[in-house]
């Protein structure tokens, strides 16, 4: 079973960075033996936005980035 999505035109022309590199929204591949594919390995970091404003963006980005690093 795979997931489904909304699709949203907005998403159309994204880069999308794999290990430093930009790829096409459609171009973009990773290995199957990608620890983040076999094992499930990621970070995530949920945002609240209050009128149209990230609230405690710094923050947020800080634990982002430290949890990646960790990775």
């Amino acid at each position: 079973m795979s997931h489904s999505y909304l699709s949203d035109e907005r998403n159309a022309d994204i880069l999308i960075n794999i290990n430093g590199e930009l790829f096409a929204r459609d171009d973009a591949k990773i290995s199957v033996f990608d620890a983040g594919f076999i094992l499930g390995d990621g970070i995530w970091e949920g945002l609240r936005v209050y009128s149209g404003k990230v609230a405690f963006l710094d923050r947020h980005l800080d634990r982002l980035y430290e949890g990646a690093k960790s990775l």
